[in-house]
C-alpha cells in the first residue's frame, strides 16, 4: 500500500466502521442472530469477522491462508470463531477498540472500504437499517469492484459487456446494454449480494440481476 493511497483510504474506513458501530449499539441482543446477506452468517459473525479483518496483517494473511490450506472460506470461518465473542456487546466492544486499525492482508487500499460498505449493509439491510453514505466513499468501491476479478473478491465479470451508469454519482463505466440504479445498489449487485431488480433500470437490468449469485465472503 502506498502511503498515498492509505491516507485516501484509512480515512474513509474508520468513518465506515464508527458509523457502523454506532448503528449496532442499540441493537438488541436477539437481532445479532438475523441472518445477514452473507450465506450462513448471522449479524454476529459478520462482526466477527471484520473485527478479524482489522487485525489482519499482510504476513499474518499469508501464514493463516497456508494453515487454511490456501482455502479463503476456511480460513474465514475461523477468523469469525476466534472473535466472535460470548455476548454481542463483547464483539462490539472489541469491533471498537480496533476501529482505527490500518492493518490489512496483501491487497490494495479500496479493498478495505469495499469491505466496510458492503459487510455494512450485509448487516442493515437485514436489520432494516439505512445509512446515507458519503458517496465518494461508495464510488470509490465501485469503480474498484469494477476493476477486480470475482476471484480476488471483485466484480469485473458480473458487469462485461454491460455500461453501468450511477444515477447519485459521477461513475459512468463499461459498453452495452445500460444498466442505471444507485451506485450503492451497483456496488452491492457487482459484490455479489443480492438486490431486487426494481432498484435498476435500463435495457440491461435484467440480463444484470440474471448474473447475481452468491459470493464467497470476503
Amino acid at each position: 500500500m502506498s502511503s498515498r493511497d492509505g491516507a485516501v483510504a484509512w480515512p474513509a474506513v474508520h468513518e465506515e466502521r464508527r458509523a457502523l458501530i454506532e448503528d449496532l449499539a442499540t441493537a438488541r441482543p436477539e437481532q445479532w442472530a438475523t441472518p445477514s446477506l452473507c450465506p450462513d452468517w448471522d449479524v454476529h459473525d459478520v462482526v466477527a469477522h471484520l473485527v478479524d479483518s482489522a487485525k489482519t496483517t499482510r504476513w499474518g494473511f499469508m501464514r493463516r491462508l497456508a494453515a487454511a490450506r490456501f482455502d479463503f472460506d476456511r480460513d474465514n470461518a475461523a477468523g469469525v470463531a476466534r472473535e466472535r465473542a460470548a455476548t454481542p456487546a463483547a464483539t462490539l466492544a472489541e469491533f471498537r477498540r480496533v476501529l482505527t486499525e490500518t492493518k490489512t492482508p496483501p491487497a490494495a487500499p479500496a479493498t478495505r472500504l469495499v469491505e466496510a460498505i458492503v459487510h455494512g449493509e450485509d448487516i442493515r439491510r437485514p436489520l432494516g437499517i439505512t445509512r446515507n453514505y458519503p458517496i465518494e466513499h461508495v464510488a470509490t468501491a465501485l469503480q474498484h469492484q469494477l476493476k477486480t476479478s470475482v476471484s480476488m473478491g471483485g466484480g469485473q465479470q458480473r458487469a462485461a459487456a454491460l455500461r453501468l451508469v450511477a444515477t447519485d454519482s459521477d461513475v459512468d463505466a463499461g459498453t452495452g446494454a445500460e444498466v442505471r440504479g444507485t451506485t450503492l445498489s451497483l456496488l452491492l449487485a457487482v459484490s455479489g449480494r443480492p438486490v431486487d431488480q426494481n432498484e435498476f433500470a435500463g435495457e440491461g437490468a435484467a440480463e444484470f440481476v440474471k448474473r447475481l449469485t452468491p459470493t464467497p465472503r470476503r
